[in-house]
């Protein structure tokens, strides 16, 4: 039929023609890019024995150049390259520490962004067991005015996850507190709960829990351990004086012992698990953790399972803030250095360092991201584990029976809102891949300034020194030809 004998309204005279004997799409290859500089999310320093460690915070890339490559990477990251990267040059390209001239790398992180910001597939609860506790923390800032949650929550709860299980990949659930443990009723009725949806739907599982340690007995960690709690914070701020006296029990008696029994005997199970054994420090007990650290050494030294971190202590809204002895900024970042160094020292990999940071929105706050959400003894909807429900602008809404979430969507959206959009200081930022401007979205709804103390950013020299010491991430010493 020829092109005049058909209705071109309703036909494409092109659907007449025969097809070219190759492929109907021809996809031309993109022209090699022939110039590269340095990324804008390179950061860099130099040891002392003159060393040269890179870390790029988009790609998560981590190397260290021997001595005497420093001169050549430094002018090559600062004239840039023009041909077709071999040697040095494609290794730095590989790696994301070079990129063709004219990238847009914010455009990049602004996409990345999106990826993992706006996910339908993942649901993250952080589960309030109990809004009561055990202990009476000197520096704690709860309120303890419930306990256990409620059957109806924990029906509304079950019903939340049955109705999101269908369309999700993966499924975190977190137990938190006041103590979680002094609700176990509550995570008995829902642990098995959890494991029983993950099977059902193949979904990917992670548990974790913060807990004082002193109700995990090795009857509790068994069945935490079968609900895939695998993942354990546990504080402990000294040896049993120094302890004790920040975090006592309710009735005023000690807790020191219980807690290292406690973990001593978990440490006798062969199961895989991680636990995190937070230490706070303020100016009357840092100069006592030494000795801690020796007792830490001595039964936990050589188990990878365990690991250390420090944590200064704030004025984080509880009725003794005005007796703690904090630490100034500079003070708390001294002092973490030298704990770390000495943990490092006696065999314990650090934790809150870079290796915990290493890729795109590693280090954004749970709070930020909108699919996850804390549930309350009661029912309420919250984003921050800090301010909880003593500030309104923390309740974002209320889980029903039935499992529906009725959100305040004004409350809801200052949390999530991608807030380094409307910052230029986090749009020029080199570590703006990790933390997104909202490493701690709290800082930014209360005092109204980008959160950059709660990133490696101001002390990022001694982050990186650490990370090439302790061969933590994608460090390696590199060693390539410059031809």
């Amino acid at each position: 039929m020829s092109t005049s004998q058909i209705d071109v309204k309703r036909v494409s005279p092109l659907d007449l023609l025969e097809p070219a004997p190759t492929d109907l799409v021809q996809i031309k290859p993109l022209a090699p890019k022939q110039y590269w500089v340095a990324s804008k999310y390179n950061l860099r320093t130099t040891s002392e024995d003159g060393s040269y460690v890179l870390w790029n915070s988009y790609t998560g890339a981590m190397c260290v150049f021997k001595p005497q490559q420093r001169e050549g990477v430094q002018a090559l990251l600062k004239q840039g390259y023009t041909g077709e990267p071999k040697g040095v040059v494609k290794y730095l390209t590989d790696n994301g520490f070079m990129v063709p001239k004219g990238t847009n790398e914010y455009r990049n992180v602004q996409l990345a962004f999106g990826q993992q910001h706006y996910r339908q597939d993942v649901l993250e609860l952080i589960l309030l067991a109990s809004e009561d506790c055990n202990f009476r923390c000197n520096y704690c800032y709860e309120d303890f005015l419930r306990g256990t949650m409620l059957p109806s929550v924990r029906e509304g709860v079950k019903n939340l996850v049955e109705k999101r299980a269908p369309h999700l990949r993966q499924l975190t659930v977190g137990w938190f507190g006041g103590e979680p443990l002094y609700g176990f009723q509550a995570m008995e009725d829902l642990g098995p709960f959890f494991i029983e949806m993950a099977e059902k739907y193949s979904l990917g599982f992670l548990s974790h829990i913060t807990t004082n340690g002193y109700l995990l007995t090795p009857d509790v960690a068994e069945k935490l351990l079968a609900w895939r709690v695998n993942d354990y914070q546990i504080t402990l701020d000294g040896l049993r004086e120094q302890h004790d006296k920040k975090r006592p029990a309710r009735d005023g008696g000690g807790t020191f012992d219980t807690i290292i029994s406690n973990l001593m005997e978990l440490k006798k199970r062969p199961e895989k698990f991680h636990v995190r054994i937070r230490v706070n420090y303020d100016r009357e007990n840092y100069p006592y953790l030494e000795e801690l650290l020796l007792l830490l050494e001595k039964e936990f030294g050589g188990d990878d399972r365990f690991v250390v971190a420090f944590h200064g202590i704030g004025r984080w809204g509880g009725a003794n803030d005005k007796d703690i002895e904090v630490c100034g900024a500079d003070e708390v970042r001294t002092v973490k250095e030298r704990l770390r160094q000495s943990a490092k020292e006696k065999g314990f990999q650090p934790a809150g360092t870079l290796r915990d940071m290493n890729s795109v929105g590693k280090n954004v706050c749970y709070a930020a991201r909108p699919y996850n959400f804390i549930v309350g003894a009661d029912g309420k909807l919250m984003k921050c584990t800090i301010a909880l429900d003593k500030e309104d602008h923390n309740i974002v809404g209320q889980l029903m029976p039935n499992g529906d979430m009725v959100l305040n969507a004004d409350n809801y959206a200052l949390w999530v809102e991608p807030a380094f959009q409307n910052d230029t200081g986090c749009q020029k930022c080199a570590i703006l891949p990790t933390c997104q401007g909202i490493s701690c979205p709290l800082i930014r709804i209360e005092q109204h300034k980008s959160p950059c103390a709660a990133t490696p950013k101001k002390n990022v020299r001694n982050e990186l020194l650490l990370a090439m010491e302790t061969g933590q991430v994608n460090s390696q010493e590199v060693l390539v030809n410059f031809d």
